[in-house]
């Protein structure tokens, strides 16, 4: 069938609407007519080759939309369901029998090698040519897509499906960093470095949790007003203040729990260096490949503290995607305020707008088919 995508076809280059062809579905595939899908960093980061993804590509990672088809070996949803698509994985690799899916064996593969395992792509153009497609198992920059079953999450039918998928990928993976990952302890103290979608998801899912003290590092004033208003207990502006020095005046000792969100790597640094006694720092933010960072390690035995690396939240996105909506709905968790929309085909503005600092997370729409 023929679809309209956004496509990336250069390193850094503008998305551009095209008209592409889309195979059929797969055994092990889902057909989807796509609402609305998040914009995220990993987007840009691929965008710009800093994760290598074959262009020209169809990226989108944070899908949400409507089941059209199914493949003739898909059990667990059906057309007509409301779905929000998150990563993929084997399903059968060690780590996903385990219940850590985010780490499968074949997790590079599946999610950035811009095929399917068997080579192929459901994208291609006028002239015939091969587009990356399953970005993330889903390829949601595109009106319609076949994605992995294993991406698929199926929603209530009563929840504005537009705003829902941004709990695929950047909000679960704050929120999951926090109540999967950390797993702080009621009245315990945790420091987000960095108030983007993901650290401020990673501070609603601190509230959620019982944290008492919470305390959201960024440099950019309207994200830390923003950070307030959500229930931060402390902001501090890492331009202005020395955030370590901060933090440890406001804690006595250092955090038990930090978050470091921004892939920048002075960042983790000072992450670590804000830790108390036997704290631990938790690490979402996507560095370029080779990337190396130093801390002190001749005192550190006698901190104890610990650093945990975290794809997705640690999230099983089936189990944990519908917890999120739940306190979503019970006004527990309200991630809706870190959103924006805009139209697909302002697609670019969307990733400006990110960049700027003015966004926390874009979301774009389709046109109503």
């Amino acid at each position: 069938m023929k679809t309209m995508a956004a496509v990336v076809r250069e390193t850094g280059g503008s998305f551009a609407l095209e008209e592409l062809e889309l195979d059929e579905p797969r055994p092990n595939e889902v057909r989807v007519r796509l609402v609305a899908t998040g914009v995220c960093h990993t987007d840009a980061v691929v965008r710009d080759q800093i994760y290598p993804t074959p262009l020209p590509a169809v990226l989108g990672h944070e899908g949400a939309g409507v089941v059209e088809a199914v493949g003739s070996a898909v059990t667990t949803v059906a057309p007509g369901d409301r779905v929000v698509l998150s990563a993929s994985s084997c399903g059968t690799c060690r780590h996903c029998l385990t219940g850590f899916n985010t780490y499968c064996t074949h997790l590079y593969e599946r999610n950035f090698g811009g095929r399917r395992t068997d080579g192929s792509t459901a994208f291609t153009d006028a002239d015939g040519a091969a587009i990356s497609s399953h970005f993330f198992g889903q390829s949601s920059f595109a009106a319609y897509t076949n994605a992995d079953e294993r991406s698929v999450v199926r929603v209530p039918d009563d929840i504005p499906l537009e705003l829902m998928g941004p709990l695929g990928c950047g909000v679960q993976t704050g929120a999951g960093a926090v109540i999967n990952s950390l797993r702080p302890e009621a009245g315990s103290s945790f420091a987000v470095f960095g108030a983007g979608a993901v650290g401020l998801s990673a501070l609603l899912g601190t509230i959620v949790v019982g944290v008492t003290t919470r305390i959201v590092v960024d440099v950019n004033p309207d994200r830390l007003a923003l950070a307030t208003e959500l229930g931060a207990t402390h902001v501090i502006n890492g331009r202005e203040e020395d955030a370590v020095a901060r933090i440890k005046e406001i804690t006595g000792d250092g955090v038990d729990y930090a978050l470091e969100t921004t892939g920048v790597s002075p960042v983790l640094r000072q992450a670590v260096d804000a830790l108390g006694v036997r704290g631990t720092v938790g690490v979402v933010g996507a560095e370029p490949p080779g990337t190396e960072t130093a801390f002190e390690t001749g005192l550190s035995m006698t901190r104890g503290w610990s650093l945990k690396m975290i794809i997705e939240g640690d999230s099983v996105p089936q189990v944990f995607i519908p917890r999120l909506i739940e306190l979503w709905r019970q006004g527990r968790f309200p991630f809706d305020r870190l959103t924006r929309l805009y139209d697909i085909a302002d697609i670019d503005e969307a990733f400006a707008a990110s960049e700027r600092g003015e966004t926390i997370k874009p979301i774009v729409r389709f046109p109503a088919s």
